[in-house]
């Protein structure tokens, strides 16, 4: 491709681009945002001084950078209420209210982990903990009605960890994940406090009209409850009662009362004798 033909490329590419607002915040910049957050919030297990000029600096930093993210946001919809710095400015104030329900993540969690043998182990080296720091974040931007950034600051995590949290989740505390890989929480789900959540579990919706989006469409699970690994609960009506425990791979759309045991009960069939003329053969 000589130099005309790439102008031209680059001509036809530029046309069909939608346009939209200038310098949108790009996932690199939500993830050091995040990564500042928790330099600020666990200064020792991240490495840092915990001391007041450092942290005075990095509140700086956060600041900062939050506004220069903010500032394309304006033209998106909906539409933040406050200006971007008043909107950092109140994003700082709940830092302290979020390193409390952090911290008590991460007890929960070592707690719960017979591998875990400390707090900063927790915070500094477990998917879920990681996931969970980045949750509580994204609700809380999303929260004073910031677009985009609480989803990319998510999705940096979605990344990372393989645990998929939309912001919008309504999320108690403490919440344990344990392993973790392949979580997914959607948008209007909601969970109380002390839950317990192994790999793979879906709190999905039920298949719904686009028009119905603001609707509640995923679960309610009460406090207390264990959901193991790979379960799949759907449906905005779909209720799980508190103290309950949701074996592994169980598919539930219906509610369950309190201190409820639900499992899914497999069977083995061991063959005997010879094979038979036409064997089932799967190609995976």
């Amino acid at each position: 491709m000589d130099t005309v033909e790439r102008e031209r490329l680059a001509e036809r590419l530029l046309q069909g681009h939608r346009r939209g607002p200038e310098r949108l915040p790009a996932k690199a910049a939500a993830a050091a945002l995040a990564d500042g957050a928790l330099r600020l919030l666990f200064p020792e297990a991240a490495g840092h001084d915990a001391r007041a000029d450092e942290a005075d600096a990095e509140i700086e930093r956060l600041h900062a950078g939050l506004v220069e993210l903010l500032e394309p946001l304006r033209g998106l919809r909906p539409r933040m209420p406050l200006s971007p710095e008043e909107t950092a400015s109140r994003f700082l104030d709940t830092l302290p209210r979020i390193q409390a329900a952090l911290q008590r993540d991460a007890e929960a969690i070592c707690d719960g982990d017979p591998a875990a043998e400390s707090v900063e182990e927790v915070i500094l080296a477990y998917p879920g903990f990681l996931a969970i720091l980045h949750y509580r974040l994204a609700h809380e931007l999303r929260e004073l009605g910031v677009p985009l950034l609480p989803r990319l600051i998510t999705e940096c995590a979605h990344d990372r960890t393989g645990i998929d949290i939309h912001p919008g989740a309504t999320i108690g505390n403490p919440l344990v994940i344990d392993h973790g890989t392949g979580i997914v929480i959607g948008e209007t789900t909601t969970i109380g406090d002390n839950v317990k959540l192994y790999q793979g579990v879906t709190l999905g919706a039920l298949s719904v009209d686009k028009s119905l989006a603001s609707q509640k469409r995923h679960p309610t699970i009460e406090d207390d409850v264990v959901i193991y690994a790979n379960a799949t609960i759907l449906g905005g009506r779909t209720v799980v009662g508190r103290g309950s425990v949701i074996g592994g791979n169980v598919w539930l759309t219906e509610s369950v009362p309190a201190d409820s045991v639900v499992y899914h009960r497999s069977e083995v069939h061991v063959r005997s004798g010879p094979l038979e003329p036409n064997p089932v053969d799967f190609t995976i």
